[in-house]
């Protein structure tokens, strides 16, 4: 399962300053905090954090049962009430209703194909309330065709080590991120090494689009730079802003 053997290694190398530009992003556009919001993929609960200590009446659902146990420490060391739930995104049918359901990080990439994809948004339609709104962002097909193929970033500090590298993948925008973190390991005078491959794929604009006008979103804005710009051609990430 995807970050299953390493969320405490991902949870802490992860640029931080994009929690505030999401949080930024959502504060934005929900002004009622009492409106009950949905973070799927919410991962490490960092974001979800943040807007609870924002007074936002914010609930998480993930995957991955070690993502949702660090989100629960994270929420009790911000000392904010935070409910979690494990599921997939594939099925929100025990869910509630709220009038908003946020997924960042590009989390939608990793679904398998447009089929899920399709589903997804039929779910969080089905539970929104029917003046509700979908936020989320994707990579966008310059983000896996030009900037991603041949990409290569490598961390290092006193006892820790992470190496990435991403190439093309077969389907069409389509990337394969080779995934490395190497943890020194005292007893042993040696580096555990943990690795996975994660598979992203995106879509053309327009097939987002049609699918989310099929699942029965109304009104939908694109966006990039976390919705303080317009959509350009070299944009690598599309911010959506979804009206049911």
């Amino acid at each position: 399962m995807i970050y299953q053997t390493f969320a405490k290694l991902y949870d802490e190398l992860f640029d931080s300053e994009l929690y505030l530009e999401w949080q930024s992003f959502v504060e934005r556009r929900v002004l009622d905090k009492q409106q009950p919001l949905l973070e799927l993929a919410c991962g490490a609960g960092r974001l979800a954090v943040l807007l609870a200590k924002d007074g936002y009446n914010v609930s998480g659902f993930d995957l991955s049962d070690e993502m949702l146990s660090l989100a629960d420490q994270h929420a009790r060391e911000a000392e904010v009430t935070l409910p979690l739930i494990e599921g997939n995104m594939l099925n929100l049918s025990d869910l509630d209703t709220y009038h908003t359901v946020t997924c960042f990080a590009d989390s939608l990439c990793y679904l398998p194909d447009e089929t899920a994809l399709a589903t997804t948004f039929e779910q969080v339609a089905r539970h929104l309330d029917d003046d509700g709104q979908f936020l989320f962002d994707v990579i966008s097909p310059h983000q896996t065709d030009t900037v991603y193929p041949g990409y290569m970033y490598n961390f290092r500090d006193t006892n820790r080590a992470f190496m990435w590298s991403s190439e093309a993948g077969d389907e069409p925008h389509s990337v394969d991120h080779d995934l490395t973190f190497f943890t020194y390991n005292e007893a042993k005078d040696a580096y555990d090494e943990v690795a996975e491959l994660h598979h992203e794929r995106t879509y053309e604009l327009a097939v987002y689009q049609r699918l989310l006008k099929a699942a029965g979103f109304k009104q939908v804005e694109v966006s990039a730079d976390f919705g303080q710009a317009s959509v350009q051609a070299d944009t690598t990430r599309w911010f959506f802003v979804c009206t049911k």
